[in-house]
């Protein structure tokens, strides 16, 4: 006959109990029996959390969402078109003289206000906001003796500096290719010495009348002067002598003639002439 054992209480380890309250009550996020306890660590913002050492430290809230900087390319400024560009060596009043609808331009720049040297260039362009071009290297050319000046009178030996327009040529010798107006006359004719000594003989065998004090579109003989004979007229581009002019401009009788050959009534020609400071004005 066995002999009864006395009724000992159950005894579990301590770790287990442990665990076992962990599970039956839930923890962190609801455990095996729901997930309402993370309901409870939202803090007073509505904000969810995550328990910390002292307490619940708050998510950091969602990213707004940043702009795109690559918009569609309708949103991009684009660049502005480069302004037309200009001749070189004319300052702001100087280019604002020169016609809109001028498309060539015989530029004659001399050394200095005094200097009766000088040099010449054609410029074109295709129209009133094209850019301008050489149409030509520079050529040497000869002015007035004592220089340029912006008021010319008669018998003061200096060239008009401004722009004037080209209507009309003429000579003693018959026309190269040419469109322009030509005046044939044997009354082209001039004698003498120059102020170096230089013969002048065949200077006017080309010429090209510029229209200062003069009737614009009449032959370089007309002797109208509509600011008066005081004022000084008979300014032209005509071939050099080897010295400076009374008040005109010169080049090689080769030069004379490729001019003729390039300048276009149709696209109303301009001489911008003066010494190099007043031409950057």
């Amino acid at each position: 006959m066995s002999v009864p054992r006395p009724c000992v209480p159950l005894r579990l380890p301590y770790v287990f109990c442990a665990v076992l309250v962990l599970l039956l009550t839930g923890c962190g996020s609801g455990g095996l029996f729901g997930t309402g306890g993370s309901a409870a660590l939202k803090g007073a913002s509505g904000a969810s959390g995550v328990p910390g050492p002292t307490g619940t430290v708050a998510s950091p809230p969602a990213s707004s969402p940043v702009p795109s900087s690559a918009g569609p390319a309708a949103a991009r400024p684009r660049p502005s078109p480069a302004p037309p560009r200009g001749i070189p060596g004319l300052g702001p009043r100087t280019r604002a003289a020169i016609p809109a609808g001028t498309r060539q331009a015989f530029v004659v720049t001399g050394e200095s206000v005094d200097s009766n040297r000088s040099t010449a260039v054609l410029y074109t362009r295709d129209g009133p906001t094209a850019d301008w071009r050489a149409a030509m290297a520079p050529w040497p050319a000869h002015n007035a003796l004592n220089g340029w000046t912006d008021e010319h009178w008669e018998g003061d030996l200096r060239s008009p500096s401004g722009v004037f327009t080209l209507t009309a040529a003429g000579g003693r010798l018959d026309p190269p290719a040419t469109a322009f107006p030509y005046d044939l006359s044997p009354d082209f004719k001039v004698a003498g010495e120059g102020f170096h000594g230089e013969p002048l003989e065949g200077s006017f065998d080309y010429v090209i009348a510029i229209d200062y004090n003069r009737l614009p579109g009449t032959s370089p003989l007309d002797h109208t002067r509509p600011l008066g004979e005081e004022r000084g007229g008979g300014i032209w581009i005509h071939v050099d002598h080897g010295g400076p002019t009374q008040g005109c401009v010169s080049l090689t009788e080769d030069r004379m003639q490729e001019l003729l050959g390039l300048l276009d009534p149709a696209q109303d020609p301009v001489i911008v002439m003066g010494d190099a400071e007043s031409l950057l004005r």
